[in-house]
């Protein structure tokens, strides 16, 4: 017989505390919420789609409430569909916001617990798109295309700003900005800068390739100005929150050399020297017989920023992908042939194409990133 087997066994040990509660407590104890969906589309000036309603004095984004048990994106084709007889996926969402129980304009008596709104990225709608929309009429009354910075003159103020942020987020193409009240838990450049806080100008002359023809004056000369991760520069005055590409009016000191004139305004508006520029093409301004002329050059040299000593006008430089640049902008469909011409420059530069990444500011004392 071995001795241990008359030992006897441990004691079984003491049950563990618990702080599990009873399922109908816990169910009881999280709080309700309402979802629902909607989805951002603009046409190819950058315009937002908002629909008019019989039922409220605003505007909205194409979307609704979620049924019960409905996944969001199946809530979000039902009522792209009900509502504009589009039938598409979505499959990427640009925004997540948390509306207080306290938003303003809704009655009491729909005892509003907060909600939760996904909105999608619709993308941008072709022509043919656009005239295939067929609102019901009832519900949905009529849509609109709206200049983003006039988004809260449609739209009660916090829908104008989850609207504007999904916008922000789409541009700058680093994922779901995630809301409060339309405000974003972790702001961008783009939403620091308030960028597309004032009504852009629309800039839908005629693209152009190949040299001014000598009946034309050319009135402007802009750059695109390369860094040399393929990324472009685009200014934003910091006073009156417009966006531009460097470059200005020529003046007689110039004497029309335009690679003069791009250089001259480029160190006056950014403090950046650039390289020897190229020609990307024109915008023929058919409202007389002026040419805006476009080239492009890579930076040489990165100073601190300075007002600019013609307008005293100070500007915050940003970097962003053409593509990224193109959205800040009302360019129409010549915006398309705009963006081929710059990257067969950015080419010819030796210069690569910029994978789509957050947009960034250039230190303000001056250098790179």
């Amino acid at each position: 017989m071995n001795d241990t087997d008359n030992v006897p066994a441990p004691p079984d040990p003491a049950p563990a505390s618990t702080t599990a509660m009873p399922p109908a407590a816990y169910g009881a104890s999280r709080a309700a919420l309402w979802t629902a969906v909607s989805v951002l589309f603009t046409d190819e000036r950058g315009r937002v789609l908002l629909e008019s309603l019989d039922y409220r004095d605003t505007k909205l984004l194409p979307g609704g409430g979620m049924e019960a048990g409905e996944a969001p994106s199946a809530a979000l084709n039902r009522e792209v569909h009900e509502e504009l007889g589009l039938t598409s996926a979505f499959p990427h969402c640009l925004a997540v916001d948390w509306v207080p129980p306290t938003a303003p304009g809704l009655h009491p008596d729909m005892r509003f617990p907060g909600e939760c709104v996904f909105v999608y990225d619709g993308g941008t709608l072709s022509s043919g798109q656009i005239r295939s929309l067929s609102p019901p009429g009832r519900e949905v009354t009529g849509v609109h295309w709206v200049e983003p910075a006039l988004l809260s003159e449609h739209m009660a103020s916090g829908d104008a700003r989850r609207a504007l942020a999904a916008l922000r987020a789409r541009i700058n193409g680093s994922g779901a900005a995630i809301l409060e009240d339309g405000y974003p838990s972790a702001p961008s450049v783009l939403d620091e800068l308030q960028v597309l806080r004032i009504p852009r100008k629309p800039q839908l002359w005629p693209w152009r390739t190949g040299p001014v023809p000598s009946e034309l004056t050319v009135i402007q000369c802009w750059g695109w100005i390369f860094a040399p991760d393929g990324r472009a520069l685009v200014l934003l005055g910091e006073d009156t929150g417009s966006t531009c590409l460097p470059g200005g009016r020529p003046e007689k000191a110039d004497d029309q050399d335009l690679a003069a004139v791009l250089a001259r305004e480029t160190a006056e508006e950014a403090q950046i020297r650039i390289g020897s520029p190229v020609a990307v093409g024109y915008l023929h301004d058919d409202a007389g017989s002026g040419a805006r002329v476009r080239m492009a050059a890579a930076f040489t040299h990165c100073a601190p920023v300075a007002s600019d000593p013609a307008t005293q006008q100070t500007y915050s430089r940003l970097l962003a992908t053409p593509e990224q640049i193109a959205e800040l902008f009302d360019w129409g469909p010549g915006g398309r042939e705009q963006l081929a011409a710059v990257h067969a420059a950015r080419e010819q530069l030796g210069l690569p194409a910029a994978r789509r990444q957050p947009v960034t500011e250039l230190p303000r004392d001056g250098g790179w990133l």
